[in-house]
């Protein structure tokens, strides 16, 4: 009878422990090519970033052109990852842009191993989501923060847990020596609950570690992935030298998470009683802090897997992408290219060769949508060699952008101050011998008419110089005549009937020459009188302009 109960609790654990590991098998089986249903803490999520040591990539792409592409809606889109670890690893990948060929053929040989065997792909999947839990993000702190050091009085600690043990050994031949070691446990209560302020600090990063250092083992076990650090059981290795006290802390988490009050009461007396957790903690701490680099290259590993499963996952939900081919040509060549963001996107082409593009066109006609979709595929070209785009060929490129500028009231800077600044920058950038895409949105609107005219030409001008590649958009019709010589002209236009304005997304060759601005204030019910008054100070303008220059092309139509 007890052996058929015993045999029916087996029977019953058995099939909850299959069970879960069929739904979790059709889960990522399912997930494969879809986008992430999670919520994304950016704080934590950039943390490896801002504190990597990036100072030997091609370039870091920076906070300014991070916002003016939306960079945020981007990764999101992105991420198919899996693990804490990768998660960090991918955002800091995708900011920081590095030159290496060989790594890039190598990628692509593992993603495609991985797109076309499910199992092996799950069975990777399965191993990452151990470091799912938020607790990961912490691991990138026990490599790039400082750790801390014992109090200068830590000897004391040291002599009191040898007292504890001497006085509770001589205890059994004599009953006084207990009370000696009730004294001393009250000291040692005090010691031990002072040390919990810095023990929060690493227990939610070193039990996380030690999952990391065994999802690098399973995963090398793979000659798939050993290509991508073959020095690692050396790292691994050296880790687990570690592990035997790092597990500790693991066990410490493990009795607070289920709550086993009367385990962890008694387990608590112990560790006060002997003030294991001061003794332990800066021991790990000292011995960690000389494996930085092998717990960073475990990291790396873990992460760069878990980046390129996410590549995989991300080409099998696009209907259109394609490999970028990033050659010497002095060229962007970009067909049917589309915003990633943007669903069902109006395609278009373009082809950026000698002179750089400038763009007309009203308001939310697509203007700075064409000019985020060029930078936003050339950065994923260079960074996860996946273009939103039937074919994108470009050369090596540093991406900066002058798209969304605002007031800084903070530090009294003006909306034209900043942009100012920002354009500044561009201009010392443009003088390195680095090609350079920049990325400009109506230049200088902060500022009157024949002062934004002037500096706007001056400065795409210069811009132009060492074969730098410029994308800008403007309202000065002006602009256009005199850049014609080093700008392409493009227009973006729109259809305004009787009641609706139309817009086909469109890019179309030359500068835009109806105007539309006057009729929509009409269609939207404006008093006529400020219609018409509008119309004829549009005329006498243009026909101002039209005497001065008789190249302009600038005709008001109803």
């Amino acid at each position: 009878m007890i052996k058929d109960i015993i045999f029916q609790i087996k029977y019953t654990f058995s099939q909850i422990k299959f069970n879960r590991k069929k739904e979790l098998n059709q889960r990522l089986k399912e997930s494969f090519g879809k986008l992430k249903d999670d919520s994304f803490d950016f704080d934590s999520i950039e943390k490896y970033f801002r504190k990597k040591d990036n100072s030997r990539a091609y370039q870091i792409l920076s906070d300014k052109t991070y916002n003016d592409l939306d960079f945020d809606d981007l990764f999101m889109l992105l991420d198919r990852t899996h693990s804490k670890v990768g998660q960090q690893y991918l955002y800091n990948h995708l900011r920081t842009i590095k030159v290496n060929e060989k790594k890039t053929k190598l990628n692509e040989e593992i993603i495609t191993q991985l797109s076309e065997n499910p199992e092996l792909r799950i069975s990777v999947q399965k191993k990452l989501e151990k470091l799912k839990h938020k607790d990961a993000y912490y691991i990138s702190s026990l490599f790039q923060e400082e750790h801390l050091n014992p109090p200068k009085w830590f000897i004391v600690i040291k002599l009191l847990s040898f007292a504890s043990l001497v006085s509770l050994i001589l205890g059994f031949f004599n009953p006084i020596f207990f009370i000696v070691l009730l004294g001393v446990f009250c000291v040692n209560f005090v010691l031990h609950y002072w040390n919990k302020n810095n023990l929060v600090q690493y227990v939610g990063s070193i039990p996380p570690l030690l999952k990391l250092n065994n999802v690098a083992s399973h995963l090398f076990t793979s000659s798939l992935f050993k290509k991508l650090n073959p020095e690692l059981p050396k790292s691994i290795k050296l880790i687990n030298e570690v592990k035997n006290r790092m597990s500790f802390f693991s066990l410490e988490a493990q009795l607070q998470g289920e709550f086993e009050i009367i385990a962890w009461l008694i387990f608590e007396i112990f560790k006060t009683m002997f003030l294991l957790e001061p003794l332990l903690l800066f021991g790990v701490l000292k011995r960690l802090n000389t494996k930085r680099d092998e717990i960073e290259n475990v990291f790396k590993f873990v992460g760069h897997i878990d980046m390129l499963i996410s590549i995989a996952s991300l080409r099998k939900g696009l209907k259109t992408f394609c490999l970028p081919i990033i050659n010497d040509e002095d060229k962007i060549i970009a067909q049917d290219i589309s915003h990633p963001l943007i669903f069902n996107c109006t395609i278009n082409t373009i082809e950026i060769a000698e002179k750089s593009i400038l763009l007309t066109g009203s308001n939310m006609s697509g203007k700075t949508t064409f000019i985020r979709a060029i930078g936003l595929n050339v950065i994923t070209g260079l960074t996860i060699n996946t273009c939103f785009a039937k074919s994108m060929t470009f050369h090596l490129l540093k991406v900066f952008s002058a798209i969304r500028i605002s007031d800084d009231l903070m530090n009294n800077k003006s909306y034209y101050f900043e942009e100012v600044l920002t354009i500044k920058e561009m201009l010392k950038e443009s003088k390195n011998e680095n090609k350079n895409l920049f990325l400009l949105d109506e230049i200088f609107k902060g500022t009157n008419t024949v002062e934004r005219i002037s500096a706007g030409k001056s400065v795409l001008s210069a811009l132009t110089k060492n074969n730098n590649k410029i994308l800008v958009s403007t309202h000065d019709i002006e602009l256009t005549d005199m850049l014609s010589d080093e700008y392409e002209l493009y227009h973006f236009s729109e259809t305004v009937n009787e009641k609706t304005i139309g817009f086909d997304y469109k890019l179309k060759e030359g500068k835009l020459k109806n105007r539309n601005a006057i009729r929509i204030l009409e269609i939207n019910d404006y008093p006529k009188e400020v219609v018409k008054e509008a119309i004829g100070i549009a005329k006498e303008l243009d026909q101002t302009y039209l005497t001065k220059n008789t190249t302009g092309n600038n005709v008001y139509k109803k």
